[in-house]
C-alpha cells in the first residue's frame, strides 16, 4: 500500500427535500383540507478517526463526497426521509484544514468524530400553513440548499520518539534493530522515501512507538532532496533521537546540518529533547570512535551516545533513555490536562 499523507477533497452536504402541496380527497368524507407533508433533512458530512489506518491513500482515487438529498414530502401528511450522511474515515493523527490551510480539527484520538457540514432542512408542506383565515393554503417551502467546501487532510503519524539524521545515517537499520518493523535498508542515500513506524518493546512495561522519516540534507527547508514535508510526522513526538554516521569525515558538520533544518522548519521541533548518538561504531576502531565522539560532543555541548544498529551495541540503553523522557513528557501533559487541584482542608 502506498503512503499518502496529504490530500485535498471536496465535500457537500445534502439538500433538504421540498414540502408537498396536497389536499385530502376521500369518498364520503366532506371536509378534506391540506395534508402535504414536510420534506426530509439533507444528509450531513462527518469525519471520524479510526484505528487500523496509517495512510490517506483511499482519498487518492475519490476526492468528491456528497451526502444524500432529503426525500420530498407527500400527501396524506407523509414526511420525507432524511438523506444519508457521509462519513470520511481517516487515520488517527489526521488534521483537517480549510482551503486556506487554517486548522479546523485535529483528530488525535480513536473514535474522535466531527461534523464538517450540516445538511439543509426540509421544506414545510402546505399542512403547516393552514389556519382559521387561510384554510386551504396552496404553497409549500422548498428544501434548504446543502453546504459545500474544499478541505485538506494532513496526516501526522502518532509516535512517541522520532529518528532524524542525514540520509544513510543508519536510521532504518536502527528501527529494524529496535522493533519488529522491516524498513527497506540499502547502502545508498534516500533508501527511505516514506515514514516508517515500529513498536519498541523493551520490557513488559516499557513500550513506545518509534518513527523513522526520510533523511534531511542541507537546504531541505528550501525543498532540496525530499524536503521537510515528512517532518510533520515527528511533531507529536516527545523526544528526537538524532543519529550521526560515525564513518563520515565531519560528524560535527553533519549534526549541524540537520539541526539547522529542524530550526528552519520550526513547529516546536527545535525545542524537543534531543538525544544525539554516534551510529555505526562497529565499523571503526576504539581510538577513532573516541576522536569522533569528542568532536561531536564539542559541537553538541552534551554527552553523545555510541551505538550500532547492525551489531546492536548500545541500542537498548539508548531506547531506555528515550522511554524515560517519553514517560516524563506524558506525565507533564497529564498534569497540564488535569489543571490545578482544588485545595480542601
Amino acid at each position: 500500500m502506498k503512503f499518502l499523507d496529504q490530500v485535498k477533497v471536496y465535500v457537500r452536504s445534502g439538500n433538504g427535500g421540498a414540502g408537498a402541496v396536497s389536499f385530502r380527497r376521500e369518498k364520503y368524507i366532506e371536509y378534506g383540507g391540506p395534508d402535504g407533508g414536510d420534506g426530509g433533512k439533507g444528509g450531513d458530512v462527518w469525519i471520524e478517526a479510526v484505528d487500523g489506518l496509517n495512510t490517506l491513500i483511499d482519498y487518492r482515487y475519490q476526492q468528491h463526497f456528497k451526502a444524500g438529498t432529503g426525500v420530498h414530502g407527500m400527501g396524506r401528511s407523509r414526511h420525507g426521509a432524511a438523506g444519508a450522511d457521509v462519513v470520511l474515515k481517516v487515520p488517527v493523527g489526521t488534521e483537517v484544514l480549510d482551503d486556506d490551510k487554517q486548522l479546523i480539527a485535529d483528530l488525535s484520538q480513536p473514535g474522535q468524530r466531527m461534523q464538517l457540514l450540516r445538511g439543509g432542512n426540509g421544506g414545510f408542506g402546505n399542512e403547516r400553513f393552514k389556519g382559521p383565515i387561510n384554510q386551504a393554503p396552496r404553497h409549500a417551502n422548498p428544501g434548504q440548499e446543502g453546504q459545500e467546501m474544499a478541505i485538506w487532510l494532513r496526516l501526522k503519524l502518532i509516535a512517541d520518539v522520532g529518528l532524524v539524521g542525514l540520509p544513510n545515517a543508519g536510521k532504518s537499520t536502527f528501527l529494524a534493530a529496535s522493533s519488529a518493523a522491516k524498513p527497506k535498508i540499502a547502502d545508498y542515500p534516500f533508501t527511505t522515501l516514506a515514514p516508517n513506524l515500529g513498536m519498541v518493546d523493551i520490557s513488559e512495561g516499557e513500550r513506545f512507538i518509534l518513527a523513522d522519516i526520510p533523511g534531511l540534507i542541507e537546504g531541505a527547508s528550501e525543498g532540496a532532496g525530499i524536503g521537510t514535508r515528512f517532518l510533520g510526522h515527528v511533531e507529536r513526538t516527545a523526544v528526537l533521537i538524532h543519529l550521526v554516521d560515525a564513518t563520515q569525515e565531519d560528524v560535527a558538520g553533519a549534526w549541524k546540518t540537520v539541526r539547522h533544518e529542524l530550526v528552519a522548519y520550526g513547529e516546536g521541533l527545535e525545542d524537543k529533547p534531543e538525544i544525539v548518538a554516534l551510529n555505526k561504531i562497529d565499523a571503526l576502531d576504539a581510538e577513532t570512535i573516541a576522536q569522533k565522539a569528542a568532536e561531536l560532543e564539542a559541537a553538541v555541548g552534551a554527552k553523545v551516545r555510541r551505538v550500532s544498529g547492525v551489531a546492536k551495541i548500545g541500542v537498548t540503553e539508548l531506547l531506555r533513555e528515550a522511554y524515560a523522557l517519553v514517560r516524563e513528557r506524558k506525565a507533564e501533559a497529564a498534569a497540564e490536562a488535569a489543571g490545578p487541584q482544588e485545595w480542601r482542608p
